[in-house]
């Protein structure tokens, strides 16, 4: 039996520093500075489209939901360790078919219902069995046990060494109010009512919900654990990055969270600075079937031209690192890791000898980090005569590429997984039925050791066969790895411990951890 514990609470610093200027300005000093302190403003670049948990995949406003709403446990910031959250503690059973969560006391939800073991089988049921769009995260849960009001039980149909990551993860299941369930439930398990409200154990409440416009959070005064510092998050819906940028130095936001222009963090305005962050934001290139790159030698000449090795720094400065595996740097690191070949001169012969290689590659976004990629490695390819042509594809394209009848010979993603946990980024994007696997390729052989990685407790020897089917898909000519992207958020100075994980979509500011400080 392993048993494992750890904190239940999160541990917030509280820093106001105001100082009297003077006795005259005394009551204004005070005023301004503490709204400005307990009020943190931050834009979205794309609207939420709902702000129910277990029914959507929300990336930008990740922050919101996951300060609203909490899990049994979670990444702790800056790493991939599981900590506990709603459970303090936790057993598996030597067989790895049970798990046992003993539970916080004292929780309530921001509606006055009492948290108990009920209320969490409630929810994970209501996730499991309803048709949710994420009910596959407990999948492999066939029983749920309440024996008492603090211990769950969940029993597994097999083996499943992944499942705390799949609890863990920002998109893993959180406990909703019972009572808020059952009130709301028209038939539809109240997913209509909690598109736009929410009821969770959170150190925040959902305050304001105006689609398309901004969204408020107030903080949650009576919060099982410490308090936050920021009385209010005030969120407004700004696609513009320039204006961000422009709101930013004028001091109306206080952070720009992502997609801030890499070629300009090197010159920041005065009173602006980064916090950056490791973070599982792997750059790939997905090759379709019956491409230009099935031929060995022309695969090989155009590894060697789009080596991320020649653009990386050019791409994103200091603030990426080579991709080791098809896996995130982060999530593992390989024994030995994949190479690019450099011999320029027999790329171009292999070209020349196979005749003319057109390329086309389909960028899932219209991001600047996509289009930078792009038109760095069409410069590359050029070197050894092969032309390539770089599109946006329309939003959702990629999801259907494997049914359309002329999709790009390439697809250029992030290929970011849901988990800290291999097994999530395997089955998510490379085994048969991966439901991000964009060209439905599939290699029978590394999936089979995939299968037989899942199964595998001990972390070093579930690391190399999970290492030996990634170098498969890679020889196999089914994804290219190129660059591992930092976690960048642009923020007034002074903004401290931003709570940042490596599984999180980027620019996800955790509102409970994040303060004003020296």
């Amino acid at each position: 039996m392993e048993i494992y514990a750890c904190r239940a609470k999160r541990s917030y610093k509280r820093s106001f520093g105001l100082r009297m200027l003077g006795p005259a300005l005394g009551l204004l000093v005070w005023i301004a500075p503490v709204y400005a302190q307990e009020v943190l403003r931050i834009p979205y670049v794309a609207d939420i489209g709902t702000f129910d948990p277990d029914n959507g995949f929300e990336t930008g406003a990740m922050s919101a939901i996951n300060n609203v709403y909490e899990g049994l446990v979670e990444y702790e910031p800056g790493s991939t360790k599981i900590v506990g959250l709603l459970a303090q503690s936790w057993e598996i059973s030597d067989d790895g078919l049970t798990y046992t969560f003993h539970l916080v006391d004292g929780v309530q939800f921001h509606d006055g219902t009492p948290f108990n073991a009920a209320a969490v089988i409630n929810s994970f049921e209501r996730r499991r069995d309803r048709g949710l769009i994420q009910s596959y995260v407990l999948a492999n849960v066939k029983d749920m046990r309440a024996p008492d009001d603090s211990t769950v039980v969940l029993t597994l149909g097999h083996p499943q060494p992944s499942l705390l990551d799949a609890l863990s993860s920002p998109w893993g299941p959180k406990i909703i109010s019972p009572v808020a369930l059952a009130e709301h439930d028209n038939g539809d398990f109240a997913t209509t009512w909690l598109n736009e409200h929410a009821v969770g154990t959170g150190p925040f409440k959902l305050a304001e919900f105006k689609r398309g416009q901004r969204y408020l959070l107030e903080r949650n005064d009576n919060y099982w654990g410490d308090k936050p510092f920021f009385r209010q998050i005030q969120i407004s819906v700004v696609p513009d990055i320039s204006q961000q940028i422009l709101q930013l130095q004028a001091g109306a936001i206080d952070a720009v969270p992502i997609n801030y222009p890499f070629a300009q963090l090197t010159s920041l305005p005065e009173g602006v600075e980064i916090t950056a962050a490791p973070s599982m934001i792997p750059y790939d290139l997905f090759v379709k079937p019956n491409s230009p790159l099935d031929d060995a030698g022309v695969r090989k000449a155009v590894l060697t031209a789009i080596n991320p090795a020649l653009w990386v720094k050019d791409a994103f400065g200091e603030f990426a690192s080579l991709s080791k595996s098809v896996y995130p740097n982060v999530m593992l690191d390989p024994v030995n890791p994949i190479r690019f070949p450099t011999d320029f001169e027999a790329a171009k012969a292999a070209i020349a000898k196979h005749g003319a290689v057109n390329l086309v590659i389909g960028l899932h976004s219209a991001a600047p980090s996509y289009s930078r990629i792009a038109d760095l490695i069409i410069a590359q390819l050029a070197l050894i005569g092969v032309k390539a042509t770089a599109y946006v594809l329309p939003s959702g394209a990629a999801y259907t590429l494997k049914d359309d009848p002329n999709p790009p010979d390439l697809l250029l993603t992030i290929a970011g997984p849901d988990a800290a946990h291999p097994d999530s980024q395997a089955k998510a994007f490379f085994t048969k039925d991966a439901p991000l696997n964009f060209f439905g390729r599939t290699l029978p052989q590394a999936d089979a050791i995939v299968d037989q990685a899942g199964q595998v407790t001990d972390v070093k020897e579930r690391d190399a066969l999970y290492e030996r089917a990634g170098q498969m898909y890679f020889d196999a000519g089914i994804v290219i790895p190129l660059v591992d992207v930092n976690d960048v958020v642009v923020h007034a100075k002074g903004l401290k411990d931003l709570g940042l994980r490596p599984v999180n979509p980027p620019g996800n500011i955790d509102f409970a951890t994040v303060r004003w400080g020296p």
